[in-house]
């Protein structure tokens, strides 16, 4: 079992920090970071911007240059073996004569799944292994879950105020104080390949213009416009029961995505399978009571992010109350709390299946 040094730890943050960078441009390839080190001298640095530019290991080799000879390169995951859509990225480190790689996480898809490691061990280079390896994990979930599972890391939201969810009462209570909530729902939003989008409502992008892959609305839950009220140029797939109207189908101006019929009675457990199958990682749920209610009692989601209002039109509500709140969700679905977060004047609370204990949370 390989032993780990401060300097070691010191440089596989930076990584990580430089991997969460591409948080909402990877899709469908994991965030990776790399740092090329020397001691405790950094000499490159790099990350993986999109799927079919360079990856982070040749970022970081480019910029250390004839440097990069003996030195050592720290990856949150496993160099890739095989040629894709780029070259393999254990090759670039052999020929770049690096004498050791430390590597947070494995990657698990079959065309890598420890070949890397194994074909920089071949050239004499000193690989150690599971640095921080749950923090890799974790911001890597839902690759993570499409590779080992099949399916995508789902992902649900619900609003709650004390006096309930918000899609059973006042919706404005929303707008008189939560601008920091409609942001931190737009992050989550971004980083996701899929959202599903049961009422249709209206996506505005992140602050750095990021926006989901594309958009499923599904039909079975509520009436939805014809025109899809996505991000502009996202594409939207449609789900429906057998028998749904037609018309509850995106225009047909809309883009759909091929891989999907929109007029098909595609049950929520296929349709997982299927975005997995077309490379979505992450699968943002914009729930009501009843859907939150199917997924997790379907076993069909992983987390609710619960955006918790401790007041209604202004009206304080003793903390005793709210914590019973949370706790009764927690209970209803088999939660269990993971990470809190105050949002202006509520709180934003991460609750995750106690049958899937997940890895360390992201750094904070």
């Amino acid at each position: 079992m390989s032993t780990f040094s401060d300097i070691d730890r010191a440089h596989m943050t930076r990584a990580l920090r430089l991997a969460e960078q591409g948080l909402y441009t990877t899709h469908p390839n994991p965030r990776v970071g790399c740092v090329i080190a020397r001691g405790e001298e950094v000499l490159g640095t790099g990350w993986h911007r999109r799927a079919g530019e360079p990856h982070a290991e040749v970022h970081a080799l480019r910029e250390a240059g004839e440097r990069a000879r003996g030195a050592t390169a720290y990856v949150t995951l496993e160099p890739c073996a095989h040629y894709g859509r780029t070259p393999p990225c254990a090759n670039a480190l052999v020929a770049a004569g690096v004498a050791r790689v430390v590597i947070a996480a494995r990657d698990p898809f079959e065309q890598v799944a420890g070949r890397g490691a194994a074909r920089l061990a071949d050239a004499g280079i000193v690989v150690e292994q599971g640095l921080m390896e749950g923090y890799a994990r974790e911001l890597n979930i839902g690759f993570f879950s499409r590779i080992e599972r099949g399916r995508p890391w789902t992902r649900a939201k619900l609003i709650l105020s004390i006096d309930g969810p918000l899609d059973e009462i006042d919706r404005t209570v929303l707008d008189v104080t939560e601008s920091e909530s409609r942001d931190d729902i737009r992050h989550w939003r971004a980083r996701s390949s899929v959202v599903l989008a049961p009422q249709g409502p209206a996506y505005a992008v992140a602050r750095n213009g990021a926006a989901p892959r594309y958009v499923v609305r599904s039909c079975d839950c509520a009436a939805l416009d014809a025109a899809p009220a996505t991000a502009e140029g996202v594409p939207t797939l449609a789900l429906h029961r057998e028998g749904a109207r037609q018309a509850h189908a995106p225009s047909a101006g809309a883009p759909i995505e091929s891989g999907i019929d929109a007029e098909a009675d595609l049950p929520l457990p296929d349709a997982l399978a299927r975005l997995a199958a077309q490379g979505a990682n992450e699968l943002f749920v914009d729930a009501d009571l009843s859907l939150c209610d199917a997924l997790f009692e379907g076993d069909l989601a992983d987390e609710l992010l619960l955006y918790v209002h401790p007041s209604r039109c202004g009206a304080p509500v003793p903390a005793p109350r709210l914590v019973a709140s949370i706790d009764d969700v927690a209970h209803r679905w088999g939660l269990r709390p993971f990470q809190h977060l105050a949002i202006g004047c509520g709180q934003r609370i991460l609750l995750r299946r106690l049958a899937r204990p997940p890895g360390r949370a992201v750094l904070q």
